[in-house]
């Protein structure tokens, strides 16, 4: 007998396209920035002020070559998205966004999933790579629970360029987060 939420048989991915540019934005705001991200979990308003992305970032994702940005939609409607970039035999995850008030219910998990698999299946990717601001430690901890591992290897966070947002504190740094898919 399937036990599987029926909320499964109603999430479909696909490649965004163009027309799904406002409403992606719309959709990773909503995850990060501002008092309506508070409804979920993932938050960086503690963080960082300002944009998490744009228009023109997100169609720079859409149409560069070896990229894909997913959606997911549920009863038509969008819900989540995530970045996949092609690196070697790596792959780059980002731009990772749940619809907060759909957080905490395994949709998270199961689009990550999904990235993973469409990495290894159709890039042949051995690793899934990512980058997290270090001091997100509940983020990385969730990570941490599906396989990725800390490399402390980090990158600066680029503080003056509002493209990423307007730092609320001076310890701002991304780390390296790396999975083998295999």
């Amino acid at each position: 007998m399937d036990t599987a939420p029926l909320q499964d048989a109603q999430e479909t991915y696909r490649d965004a396209v163009e027309a799904d540019v406002p409403a992606l934005v719309a959709l990773v705001e909503s995850a990060y920035r501002g008092d309506a991200s508070r409804a979920g979990w993932t938050t960086e308003a503690d963080l960082l002020d300002g944009q998490r992305t744009d228009p023109r970032g997100v169609r720079e994702v859409i149409g560069a070559p070896g990229s894909r940005l997913l959606a997911v939609e549920r009863d038509g409607e969008l819900v989540a998205c995530c970045q996949l970039e092609r690196r070697g035999d790596a792959a780059y995850f980002g731009m990772f966004a749940v619809r907060p008030g759909l957080q905490g219910g395994g949709l998270g998990r199961r689009v990550l999933a999904e990235a993973e698999r469409l990495a290894r299946e159709e890039w042949g990717a051995r690793e899934m790579h990512m980058t997290v601001i270090s001091v997100r430690d509940e983020l990385i901890a969730w990570y941490e629970r599906r396989g990725y591992r800390r490399t402390g290897r980090t990158s600066p966070f680029p503080y003056g360029d509002e493209r990423f947002g307007v730092p609320r504190r001076e310890d701002l740094r991304f780390e390296l987060l790396v999975k083998a898919l295999g």
